[in-house]
């Protein structure tokens, strides 16, 4: 079986493309809660606009798991269900990193994703991955801004 990080131009099958869809809908389901529960808890000045931006972030990351889920629908599959564990902590930057690095995981996994379904001549979902990949970036580099910090790089 293959590792979702895996850099690979081999052909998938439609199923195998829906198990990777559905851990990335799993990673969308995790950012809708933890963008959701972050943006509240984050208090002080210091924070006032991060937390804002966390909340569009939400409803942005919702509209990606929408348009995943329509994806797995078109490769004959189901939607899964089950968002991957949300982190918490009391330091506010320890939220921020956290975020930090689930984008980072998130854009790896959709270049990677676009490569798969180039590969599999499904152009399609790569143009729908193309337009999440570009908020996902937005994202990162908010957070990265937040932190004071250059935006990590995504191999």
């Amino acid at each position: 079986m293959k590792n979702t990080g895996e850099k690979s131009s081999s052909v998938l099958s439609r199923q195998e493309m829906v198990r990777l869809l559905n851990e990335d809908l799993s990673r969308e389901y995790q950012a809708i809660i933890a963008y959701t529960v972050y943006s509240k808890v984050l208090k002080g000045a210091a924070y006032t606009d991060i937390a804002g931006e966390l909340e569009k972030h939400a409803a942005e990351e919702l509209s990606h798991a929408i348009k995943i889920a329509r994806q797995i629908d078109y490769f004959s599959g189901t939607p899964g269900v089950t968002p991957k564990p949300v982190k918490i902590s009391d330091d506010p930057k320890e939220l921020l990193q956290f975020d930090l690095n689930n984008e980072r995981e998130t854009l790896q996994n959709y270049r990677d994703r676009i490569r798969q379904a180039d590969a599999m001549g499904e152009f399609a979902l790569s143009e729908v991955l193309r337009e999440i990949i570009v908020q996902e970036q937005e994202h990162l580099m908010d957070l990265a801004d937040a932190l004071g910090i250059d935006p990590p790089e995504i191999n």
